[in-house]
């Protein structure tokens, strides 16, 4: 199950937001803030897996707040403003939800974080591997005509590229 936490100064926004998360059994809501102070502090103490975060809060900005942020979750902005986009795909946001934004364009934002390389990570690594772990303990990939075999323990990431995996190992 993913952490969230939503951050937006705005209720009734947070409300819509955490409204649709709900029909989805992957995500568990473990704050909701209304400024960018009460932000970071959940941020650091509660270690969630996405944050829905708005740009124009009091106190302290979006990304005010991301900039003091040292292990980043993944950040989907929700914000009225459309002048902040650029910014926000600068500061590696997976998704910018211009408000009022419809559930179908909610949906495509969590289908990028969940196809996403860290959620996937995190996905696998929630995997039970249980006493017979046998088919986990290594990757075979075709490479062309090549086979190549990866330990399992090894690999690092995987990412997609178009028609293409790029694995990555030590």
């Amino acid at each position: 199950m993913y952490k969230v936490i939503i951050i937006d100064d705005e209720p009734l926004a947070a409300d819509l937001v955490q409204e649709y998360l709900s029909e989805d059994s992957d995500f568990d809501i473990v704050d909701r803030c209304l400024d960018g102070f009460a932000g970071l502090k959940a941020i650091q103490e509660k270690k969630p897996d996405l944050v829905f975060l708005d740009v124009q809060m009091p106190r302290l900005t979006g990304f005010e707040m991301l900039e003091l942020v040292e292990d980043k979750p993944a950040i989907i902005f929700t914000t009225a403003f459309d002048e902040f986009a650029f910014k926000a795909f600068e500061a590696s946001a997976l998704d910018y939800l211009l408000k009022p934004f419809s559930e179908e364009r909610f949906e495509q934002a969590i289908k990028k974080f969940k196809e996403s390389p860290k959620a996937l990570k995190e996905a696998a690594e929630r995997i039970p591997l249980g006493e017979s772990s046998s088919h986990f303990e290594r990757l075979v990939i075709k490479d062309g005509s090549r086979i190549r075999i990866i330990p399992y323990d090894r690999l690092q990431r995987m990412e997609a590229d178009g028609d293409y995996v790029q694995i990555y190992s030590e």
